[in-house]
């Protein structure tokens, strides 16, 4: 059975919404994300206009009546954004398709682009948790990282955030930063850890294609060393009580992502905002069709342009490819992933994959039960090797 024959999904997956928001105060040195400098007077109350209106086109395509599970506002620096347009984003998705009772709603936020007030008309704008890129809490460190914050602005948006009512906080920090040694990277946790988050988000820094870094890389650890500080990691936050879910995030009890763990279990997300990707699932008479989108990137043009230029690009997933986006996603959950759920999300029955499972349980990356298909700690160490036996293959 391939995913043109009907049968293999009876419902379609969760949905959630994804807004972009471009604009930071400066684009960081490692930052591979779309975002902008936001200069003088960016045109924010023209962009949520836009933003409503990219919804109404989005939901016009959508053949479903699902609720949204979540809503992560993400960039760039949303933090930037006032209250007042938050309240007016959240108002209109509200208006526009109906939420989960216990929908999540998450705000990206930076040191040292917001306040209390913020923080505060945030929560009543219905955002019900923040994640803040803190990154480090060196103050040599986030110099060499471009970072606009110090480490007390770091703990005193934390601080902030508390007092305001949130009590579902992501905090980011990176590791294997330029010169950094073994003993620094503990100290710099164990300082994140002593600020209370609900959920870390603990990543190793990697120089992406097109920035700073990448054109003019600082020195950083090497392999063995920066290994060593992601294993060291994953056991001071283990032993802080933070389960550890997924390759680079670790939350306290009730407290996972939902929005990312969406993405993980190839779920379904409208994309809204400059540069933004969605991905849709739907029923047809052949089955499960899955479409991804992405907006066009650059900000000025996705404000100005007619609404019809929105769209960068659009494509349906061949079988190949649901494969491939399935893994890239699933193994990344280090308790895998129901063995069932891959025909579900995919359209495709389990015995197209087999013989690649098979394989990776030879090469010791995954290991195969009759319910379950898990990564082994080996398949989370080599995640790149892992991911590569799903590849499709190019003539």
């Amino acid at each position: 059975m391939t995913s043109s024959e009907p049968g293999l999904t009876r419902e379609l997956p969760p949905l959630a919404l994804y807004v972009h928001v471009p604009w930071c105060l400066r684009k960081c040195p490692y930052c591979d994300f779309n975002s902008h400098a936001a200069g003088r007077n960016p045109p924010f109350d023209r962009y949520v206009d836009r933003l409503l209106a990219d919804l109404d086109r989005e939901l016009e395509r959508l053949s479903d009546s699902r609720r949204l599970a979540s809503i992560f506002i993400g960039g760039g620096t949303p933090s930037l954004l006032p209250g007042g347009l938050v309240q007016r984003l959240l108002d209109g998705v509200r208006a526009r398709i109906a939420l989960d009772e216990a929908v999540e709603i998450t705000l990206e936020a930076n040191p040292g682009t917001t306040d209390a007030a913020h923080f505060a008309r945030y929560g009543e704008a219905g955002v019900n948790r923040l994640s803040i890129g803190v990154q480090s809490l060196s103050a040599i460190q986030l110099n060499r990282l471009g970072r606009i914050h110090d480490p007390q602005q770091a703990r005193d948006t934390v601080a902030l955030a508390r007092r305001a009512g949130f009590r579902n906080l992501n905090l980011d920090m990176m590791f294997a930063l330029p010169d950094q040694g073994l003993a620094e990277a503990a100290t710099d946790l164990e300082a994140l850890i002593d600020l209370g988050p609900d959920h870390i988000s603990y990543y190793q820094l990697t120089l992406e294609p097109h920035t700073g870094f990448h054109a003019d890389p600082p020195s950083l650890p090497e392999s063995d060393l920066a290994a060593d500080m992601a294993e060291q990691g994953a056991e001071r936050l283990e032993t802080a009580g933070f389960g550890r879910y997924e390759v680079s995030a670790y939350a306290q009890p009730g407290k996972r992502c939902r929005h990312n763990l969406n993405y993980w279990e190839f779920g379904d997300y409208l994309g809204i905002g400059a540069g933004a990707h969605g991905k849709i699932s739907r029923r047809s008479s052949k089955g499960l069709a899955i479409r991804r989108n992405e907006k066009i990137s650059d900000p000025r043009c996705y404000v100005d342009e007619a609404p019809d230029a929105m769209l960068a690009s659009e494509r349906e997933l061949s079988d190949a490819d649901r494969i491939f986006e399935f893994a890239l996603n699933a193994f990344r959950l280090t308790q895998g992933f129901p063995r069932a759920s891959f025909a579900q999300r995919t359209g495709i029955d389990w015995s197209r994959c087999a013989a690649l499972m098979d394989e990776a349980v030879g090469k010791g990356l995954v290991e195969l039960d009759s319910d379950r298909v898990r990564p082994t700690p080996r398949g989370c160490a080599f995640l790149d090797d892992l991911i590569a036996l799903f590849t499709p293959v190019t003539e």
